[in-house]
């Protein structure tokens, strides 16, 4: 079955502005925050980032505050990945989240990921490979981020 091009990208962060990023264990390098395609063309994208976030770290999002931005990105999926998808499907529209937690909490990394850091979101920001994870991350800093009250 294919994948639907419609994913969550999910920013997980503490109050202190550190951010968790995970390396691929496809691709060697490569780090990125939580992320994932729906299941179902009805899926809740909130649902989605659940998902993800539980499944990719062992978090349980009640532990803090999931926060749709309502920010989206799309973008052309990397070539090495589009066996994945459809024939013809090139584009993928990205929904933005954060999560926000107190503090850090413990990991439990799924096999799609061989380490996890947390890190200052700069250093986090500098890290990832993906430029919409890059602008993500960036937006925690702004002056009135996302989801922040």
């Amino acid at each position: 079955m294919y994948k639907i091009p419609v994913s969550v990208l999910v920013v997980i962060h503490t109050q202190a502005w550190e951010v968790l990023i995970l390396e691929r264990s496809d691709r060697p390098g490569f780090w990125q925050s939580v992320t994932g395609s729906i299941d179902r063309v009805d899926e809740p994208l909130a649902q989605t980032a659940r998902r993800e976030v539980e499944e990719e770290t062992g978090i349980d999002v009640r532990s803090g505050r999931l926060v749709d931005w309502e920010h989206s990105n799309r973008f052309e999926i990397y070539p090495h990945w589009r066996a994945r998808y459809g024939p013809g499907v090139t584009v993928n529209v990205e929904h933005v989240f954060g999560l926000a937690l107190p503090a850090r909490v413990p990991v439990t990394i799924s096999r799609e990921h061989t380490r996890y850091a947390w890190l200052p979101w700069d250093e986090a920001a500098a890290r990832v490979f993906s430029p919409t994870n890059v602008e993500a991350i960036r937006r925690l800093r702004m002056p009135t981020p996302p989801g922040i009250v």
